[in-house]
């Protein structure tokens, strides 16, 4: 009876150690499999951004794009866009925009940004003829998300009259952008979408040379970082974003 009892012992504490390190080693598969389930189980949304020059980043790395900053931005809320799909470029004016984007397919996105304008008024478009282009891209941006309004938003158009570039040319720039911003302002917010004024910040280019780009034109990617600050800023957008997203 004794030799079966230490039998029974020794038994039973070789299943214990045994179980022990089983439980206790945390192998490379294992490892790989908690990767997976973590990449699993953290969401990430599209996300659509529509413009022009400013959209696309005319003169800065990809990463200092505003709309790539702002995916990093909102990463610190947990918040996890895919890269961004950009519908933009250099000299666009709305109708062109308007033209490009019929040709995109995608109707699903979780989150889509409109900033145009800048060219419009650059070759002489009347704020009237701007106004309805405006407003119809607008409807587009909302159908690009299933038709959830409250996923869009739009940022004001930047001065590039307080530029190297437009300095020269400021108060009309000012004066007609101003014009152009009071346009696309109404129109968002009677539709009760996202707005946010950046025209503010780009008004510091000729006195802080810091925030325009090598070709004296075109915001830089610290100017950008500011823009995305200042959608930031707002609380209640973010805290949509954590609800929706």
């Amino acid at each position: 009876m004794m030799r079966c009892k230490g039998f029974t012992s020794i038994l039973f504490q070789l299943l214990f150690l045994c179980s022990c390190t089983t439980t206790g080693d945390m192998t490379a598969d294992n490892q790989d499999q908690n990767t997976i389930l973590l990449d699993e189980a953290t969401p990430s949304f599209s996300y659509l951004a529509l413009g022009d020059s400013y959209t696309i980043g005319e003169s800065v790395e990809a990463s200092g794009r505003w709309p790539n900053q702002l995916i990093d931005a909102l990463e610190v809320y947990k918040i996890y866009l895919d890269s961004v799909t950009i519908i933009a470029q250099t000299g666009w004016r709305t109708d062109e925009l308007k033209a490009a984007l019929t040709t995109h397919k995608k109707f699903d996105y979780d989150l889509v940004s409109l900033l145009i304008g800048v060219n419009d008024q650059y070759q002489g478009k009347t704020a009237a003829s701007y106004e309805s282009a405006f407003e119809e891209l607008l409807r587009l941006a909302i159908a690009r998300t299933g038709g959830d309004k409250g996923r869009v938003f739009v940022l004001s158009v930047p001065d590039y009259g307080y530029t190297p570039f437009g300095a020269g040319n400021k108060e009309e720039i000012t004066s007609e952008l101003a014009k152009y911003n009071e346009i696309n302002k109404r129109v968002t917010n009677d539709k009760g979408i996202w707005y946010f004024d950046i025209t503010a910040i780009s008004e510091q280019g000729l006195t802080d040379t810091d925030l325009v780009a090598a070709d004296q034109l075109h915001p830089s990617a610290q100017q950008y970082a500011l823009w995305v600050t200042e959608v930031m800023r707002d609380q209640l957008f973010v805290d949509y974003l954590r609800k929706v997203l």
